[in-house]
C-alpha cells in the first residue's frame, strides 16, 4: 500500500499548495493551466487506447456500462453528493462537484492506476504508483488553483478508490490476465478521452455514467477467456 498512500499524501499537499496559489494566479493563467490538463488527459487517454484490443467487447462494455450508469444516475449522485458537502463544508467555489468529480476521475482512471495497483498489489513493485504519485501531485496543484478545496477532498475516493484495487489484486492478482488488463485500460482510456472534453469545456459529458463499463469489461472478458471461442473480439 505503499504507492497509494505516497499517492494520497502527494495529492494533499500540492492541493494545499494550489489552494494558497489560487489568490496570486490571474484568471488567464488558471485557463492556461487548465487547457494544458484536459489536453493532457486527453493524450492519456488516446495512449490507452492506442492498442486497442477486443474492440466489441470494449464497445458492448461501454455501452452498456454507460446505460446502466445512466440509469443509476452515477453523475447527478456525485454531484448532489457533493453539493450537499459543499453546503456542509461552506464552501463558496461553485465549481465544487465538477472539481471532486473532475479530479477523482483523474486521479483514479487511468493506466497507470490500472497496471500500478495490480503490481502493488501482486507484491511486483510499487515504482509505478510513486512515479503516478508525482504526477498526481503537480496537477493537483494546477486543478487546486482553479477549483480549490475540492481537489484536497479528492484525496478521500483516491485512497478508498487505489487502496480498495491494491487489496483487490492482493487477493485476485492471478486472476486479472493480460487480456484484462488491456481491455480494462481501453476502457479507462475512452473516459479518459470523454474528461478531458469536459475539461477542455467542448462539451459536457456525463463521464460518471459510463463507470460501471470497467467491472462489464473484466466480467466479458472473462466468459470470453472462458467459452473457448479463438476468433478475434
Amino acid at each position: 500500500m505503499i504507492g497509494t498512500l505516497v499517492n494520497t499524501a502527494t495529492v494533499i499537499v500540492g492541493s494545499i499548495i494550489g489552494i494558497f496559489l489560487k489568490k496570486g494566479i490571474k484568471d488567464n493563467y488558471q485557463t492556461a493551466f487548465f487547457q494544458v490538463v484536459g489536453l493532457i488527459t486527453l493524450c492519456i487517454g488516446v495512449s490507452m487506447v492506442y492498442s486497442i484490443s477486443h474492440l466489441i467487447i470494449v464497445i458492448v462494455s461501454l455501452v452498456l456500462g454507460t446505460l446502466l450508469g445512466t440509469w443509476m444516475d452515477i453523475e447527478n449522485q456525485i454531484e448532489r453528493f457533493g453539493n450537499s458537502l459543499k453546503r456542509k463544508l461552506k464552501v463558496g467555489n461553485d465549481r465544487f462537484s465538477e472539481g471532486l468529480i473532475t479530479a477523482t476521475l483523474l486521479f483514479c482512471v487511468g493506466s497507470m492506476t490500472i497496471v500500478g495497483t495490480i503490481q502493488e498489489g501482486m507484491g511486483i513493485s510499487s515504482d509505478l504508483l510513486l512515479v503516478k504519485a508525482v504526477l498526481d501531485g503537480f496537477s493537483s496543484i494546477i486543478l487546486a488553483s482553479v477549483f480549490g478545496v475540492s481537489i484536497l477532498i479528492s484525496a478521500v475516493p483516491l485512497l478508498i478508490i487505489q487502496g480498495g484495487l491494491t487489496l483487490l489484486a492482493m487477493l485476485l492478482g492471478e486472476f486479472f490476465s493480460a487480456e484484462m488488463i488491456a481491455a480494462l485500460t481501453a476502457v479507462g482510456g475512452i473516459i479518459l478521452m470523454g474528461l478531458g472534453i469536459n475539461i477542455l469545456g467542448i462539451k459536457k459529458l456525463a463521464v460518471a455514467n459510463m463507470l460501471p463499463a470497467l467491472l462489464l469489461v473484466i466480467l466479458f472478458v472473462w466468459i470470453y477467456q472462458k467459452s473457448g471461442i479463438t476468433f478475434g473480439l
